[in-house]
């Protein structure tokens, strides 16, 4: 019996009302996922030609635009094939796998923001020794540990998921994220400790690295003259909005099964988070990082000649 309820379709019944404005949902989501698309490719393409870009910084500046890039397709195509349909249904085995993307792909932000926080502290409070700490090989393999260490962790829930039976069939959200154990029958003691021991792990410590380094970095760049204060502006305070913008999303995402369970969770904050965050990402480096900013100025002078 498990096995048949496990192959069943889920309801997406988050989609609020959807049918009135169905186009016009799909007008706003299609647009900002080509935005997105774009604005995340520009800076990374300009990141991968220009060598003198070509440093710790901005390649984990390119790797975190490429993860929002890749959670923004692991929602997106679902997300615009609802809009028009009577009937927003998915079958259970793929919404475990939105489910691993979703959160592989978040985990993976984190261990990105810490990398780059990390780069940030070796750059300003120890300059002489960055280039012997910061190496291609250190970049690399920071790189596979933050996609890798996401996806292993990430595939033991849902590998224990696919075992549990469902009770419920319609599931209050749009899109597959923690809101899947409320369709489950009983709640697995060995998923709710591992659940909590990857909080700890892979969100807890690493926003706390992050608060630690840049708390050193804030003391050094006090301690220091004008030209160490305005260098630590300049790189950190891009990092420091987007952690602040993603720690928001991941608190939401957190508290949901525990205060939203039973209400539907379309309109707002969902929305804010599939749309807002990996728009915000690319917008924030174009805009605050002096390198970045100079290449897109060109670009688009070159772009208006050509035109």
């Amino acid at each position: 019996m498990d096995g048949e309820i496990n192959m069943t379709y889920v309801t997406l019944g988050g989609y609020v009302e959807v049918h009135k404005f169905r186009y016009l949902y799909f007008l706003i989501f299609f647009t900002v996922y080509i935005l997105i698309i774009c604005f995340n490719s520009t800076i990374v393409c300009l990141i991968w030609i220009h060598k003198d870009n070509h440093e710790p910084m901005y390649i984990l500046i390119a790797a975190l635009l490429l993860n929002s890039v890749f959670f923004s397709t692991a929602i997106h195509p679902k997300l615009l094939t609802d809009m028009l349909l009577e009937k927003q249904i998915i079958s259970y085995s793929a919404c475990l796998f939105q489910f691993f993307l979703y959160y592989s792909l978040s985990v993976s932000e984190f261990l990105l923001l810490s990398a780059m926080a990390y780069d940030r502290y070796v750059s300003i409070c120890k300059p002489l020794q960055y280039p012997t700490i910061m190496t291609k090989t250190t970049v690399t393999i920071s790189l596979g540990l933050a996609w890798f260490v996401p996806a292993c962790q990430t595939a033991v829930p849902v590998i224990l998921s696919a075992d549990m039976g469902l009770c419920k069939l319609t599931l209050n959200g749009i899109v597959c994220n923690n809101l899947i154990y409320t369709l489950q029958c009983a709640n697995s003691r060995v998923q709710s400790i591992y659940g909590i021991i990857a909080l700890i792990t892979f969100a807890l410590f690493p926003l706390l690295f992050i608060l630690f380094t840049y708390t050193r970095i804030l003391i050094i760049s006090y301690k220091s003259c004008k030209d160490v204060r305005n260098k630590a502006t300049q790189t950190c305070l891009p990092h420091l909005l987007v952690l602040i913008s993603f720690s928001c999303f991941c608190a939401y995402d957190i508290i949901i099964v525990r205060i939203r369970s039973d209400f539907p969770d379309f309109p707002i904050i969902t929305l804010l988070a599939v749309l807002y965050h990996p728009l915000f990402n690319p917008l924030i480096y174009g805009l605050k990082m002096k390198e970045i900013t100079k290449h897109l100025q060109r670009f688009f002078c070159q772009a208006q000649g050509f035109f």
